[in-house]
């Protein structure tokens, strides 16, 4: 499913207008990115949670040459489903 087509379904789901849902569906994505950004997480109760995550650096491997490579450490997105949706996936 692509982004348009998530706006479409929000839009026939809401009763808002293509545009209106766009509007909304954006804010939410920007809303969550800011969020995660600023070290905080985010926890819909029975859909799931939002956090960052920090990646220790490590080695790895570049597979074309076999060269070791130093991958630095960062910090990455990580969403953990809640119960109700695993359940749903059932």
């Amino acid at each position: 499913m692509t982004k348009q087509d998530f706006i479409s379904k929000v839009a026939a789901k809401s009763g808002l207008s293509n545009r209106d849902a766009g509007k909304a569906v954006d804010a939410f994505l920007e809303s969550v990115t800011e969020t995660l950004k600023s070290g905080d997480s985010i926890n819909f109760t029975g859909f799931g949670k939002f956090s960052p995550a920090a990646r220790a650096a490590r080695t790895g491997v570049n597979p074309r040459t076999g060269e070791k490579v130093q991958i630095a450490a960062t910090t990455v997105p990580k969403f953990s489903a809640g119960s109700q949706l695993k359940a749903a996936l059932k």
